[in-house]
């Protein structure tokens, strides 16, 4: 064969370029791809109004949720009555217990004499007891009329009120007239029972005001809000760190430091003569009302079972099944097309949607998330097993028929020991992978911590609660990711030692 020169090229390059020019694919092959990219995120953005979705959005309250998750709120309402006193009121269940007087609400007080009105009232009497078998009717009751009449009371009133929102900002109220203060910025607001809420100016961009005359709300970022209305000032100052974790305000350990507590326990006297200090802290502790400790772990190790048994079922069932779904194992096709299209049966419905058939067959429990997960990972893990058996070296199994093993000895040692590791990393993959699944089929009623994380989101006030669970769930999801790749790198590490 002639091999041509570089002047030859170029004469017979010169006489046919066309047949040396690079496709029209080979060149703007790049270009084709990344406008097609482009052309297709610009759809998505159209498709799903993607901008008209991030205008819209409410940014501040999906940072008051994480900012929730971190931290708690102390909720003071300053009482604004109709006869120019306030009243500071804290909620029932108030994270700082009872009597509070934190030291950023500071607050004048005196004490005053009023007379108070009050209003005739209608009462029945009963009659005259006379024994009857008939119940007595309305009739043959007697009205009493208490006349009105004036009282005098003695109470302590505050007169004057600050709260200290952080060390720069502070809301200043006395009756009928707010004072917020927020860094260098001053708003006077005045309040009244008939004109509403009024501000001295238009309202910064940290205060919001929906109509005139309503009321106010401030935002003080992290440390917290207020709304000022014509009646109370209430006050939501936040504080970073989970409040009463440990103990509840009914327990005697309430308020104490770690060292308190802990000389409490080893060498104080017993709180309650019938048991050790030790364990009265154990069961407030576990029995936490706010935080439910002992019930939460009880459902996340309900999740962790669930989706053990779950996918250890799967895992047995999909084994055998396997054997009959691969060609080269199984040579029928009708039976191997049976097995196939039961697995994509099962696989084919997501687990959260086999989690509310088996919740509403069985009830809600944990029996309904176990179903779901062993019915999904059954044609998952059988296809994947199946597919394994396919691509398996045939070498090896020839090897053993060789010898004259039986049908079951060529599967044992001419299979098994070349798919074993295989299918063992995939459970191990599948167990800790459902350990996640198992906490959001829980929230449709499948048990477990799922349910329980649900129940605390529902509320949209205990996302502190949801912080924690969510923290536990992280926590084990890590601790059974790093087992799961512990041992499979054990199995891959043997197979391709032997």
């Amino acid at each position: 064969m002639k091999t041509m020169n570089v002047s030859e090229l170029e004469a017979v390059a010169a006489r046919h370029p066309q047949f040396l020019l690079p496709s029209f694919w080979s060149r703007f092959r790049f270009a084709v791809i990344g406008g097609a990219i482009a052309l297709y995120f610009v759809f998505c953005w159209w498709f799903f109004a993607i901008g008209q979705v991030l205008g819209t959005a409410n940014w501040g309250i999906a940072t008051t949720y994480l900012a929730d998750w971190i931290s708690y709120e102390v909720r003071p309402d300053i009482v604004l009555r109709a006869d120019g006193t306030m009243q500071i009121e804290f909620s029932r269940y108030d994270p700082i217990g009872p009597n509070p007087q934190p030291e950023w609400l500071e607050a004048e007080r005196e004490t005053i004499t009023r007379t108070v009105e009050i209003p005739a009232t209608a009462m029945q009497a009963k009659p005259k007891s006379s024994f009857s078998f008939v119940a007595p009717s309305n009739a043959g009751k007697q009205q009493e009329i208490a006349e009105a009449r004036t009282e005098t009371r003695t109470e302590e009133v505050v007169t004057h009120a600050v709260v200290s929102m952080n060390s720069t900002d502070w809301i200043d109220v006395v009756p009928e007239h707010v004072e917020v203060h927020r860094g260098n910025e001053k708003l006077d607001i005045t309040l009244s029972s008939n004109g509403g809420v009024r501000a001295d100016r238009d309202l910064p961009a940290w205060a919001t005001q929906r109509t005139p005359g309503e009321k106010i709300v401030l935002a003080f970022g992290f440390s917290g809000w207020a709304e000022i209305r014509d009646d109370a000032v209430k006050i939501h100052k936040r504080f970073l760190g989970w409040e009463n974790f440990f103990f509840d305000i009914d327990s005697p350990f309430f308020g104490k430091s770690a060292g308190e507590v802990f000389q409490l326990l080893l060498f104080g006297e017993r709180l309650d003569p019938n048991r050790s200090n030790i364990s009265l802290a154990l069961e407030n502790f576990l029995y936490n009302p706010s935080w439910q400790h002992l019930d939460v772990w009880t459902k996340l190790l309900q999740t962790i079972v669930m989706a053990f048994v779950g996918t250890l079922f799967a895992t047995i069932v999909a084994f055998p099944l396997s054997f009959v779904a691969a060609r080269n194992i199984t040579r029928n096709g009708i039976v191997n097309h049976a097995a196939k299209r039961f697995f994509d049966f099962q696989r084919s419905v997501d687990m959260f949607i086999w989690a509310l058939f088996f919740t509403r067959a069985f009830g809600p429990g944990p029996l309904a998330g176990i179903s779901a997960i062993f019915f999904t990972d059954t044609g998952t893990l059988g296809k994947l097993y199946a597919e394994a058996l396919e691509n398996i070296d045939d070498k090896q199994r020839e090897g053993v028929k060789s010898v004259g093993a039986g049908p079951l000895a060529v599967q044992r040692f001419g299979v098994l020991p070349q798919v074993l590791p295989v299918f063992a990393s995939q459970a191990l993959y599948f167990w800790e992978s459902n350990t996640r699944s198992a906490t959001i089929i829980g929230a449709v009623g499948a048990g477990g911590i799922g349910l329980k994380l649900w129940e605390a989101m529902r509320t949209n006030q205990d996302w502190e609660n949801v912080g924690y669970m969510v923290l536990l769930i992280l926590i084990v999801v890590f601790i059974f990711d790093s087992i799961s790749n512990a041992l499979r790198s054990r199995l891959i590490g043997r197979r391709s030692t032997s």
